[in-house]
């Protein structure tokens, strides 16, 4: 046998392999971090339910500062869309968020609709509570389905792990920008 058959076969025993693996891997994923703010839970609040308000810590908004950027609606309510398209390679791609509720003073649930590098809708999520009158707890929360064979990013990529510590990275810079 050749040694290039062997390659092919080699390759694509383990592209078989792969595919077989990704019918057992879990396709759904839901990851959420959490920070102590030392402002009171109104303030913060008021603060995480305007969108705009993102640039200034969301790790994905900062990957291209001079990403197009849309909006419609009134910030801060049910039914407002902010719209974001990055030509950068390692950039946050296309898509865009609606709010899609507001319970005031604790929860902004939004929906994330990716255009590219691949399409995906996910839920996603701030909710505040108070730790003291001074501090308040905000978490972070997205969830979604990466479709097969996608879903072996899930496991392979550490995608739960790589965006846990983006939202992380996020919920820090919030705190900076909130405590100083």
């Amino acid at each position: 046998m050749s040694t290039l058959l062997t390659i092919v076969l080699i390759i694509v025993a383990l592209v078989a392999l792969l595919l077989i693996i990704a019918l057992f891997v879990a396709r759904d994923f839901a990851i959420e971090e959490a920070v102590i703010i030392n402002k009171p839970r109104s303030l913060v609040f008021d603060y995480l339910k305007h969108i705009k308000n993102q640039d200034n810590f969301n790790p994905w908004s900062m990957m291209d500062p001079d990403m197009k950027k849309e909006y419609r609606g009134t910030d801060g309510t049910v039914g407002f869309v902010s719209t974001w398209e990055s030509t950068k390679t390692k950039g946050p791609g296309q898509g865009e968020q609606e709010i899609k509720q507001v319970r005031e003073g604790e929860r902004l649930d939004l929906e994330l609709r990716f255009i590219k590098p691949f399409a995906s809708v996910s839920p996603a999520f701030f909710s505040t509570e108070n730790t003291n009158t001074d501090q308040t707890k905000v978490t972070w929360g997205i969830s979604g389905r990466m479709p097969y064979p996608m879903n072996l990013m899930i496991v392979g990529m550490g995608m739960n792990k790589q965006m846990g510590r983006e939202l992380q990275n996020g919920l820090q810079t919030l705190k900076k920008v909130l405590e100083d």
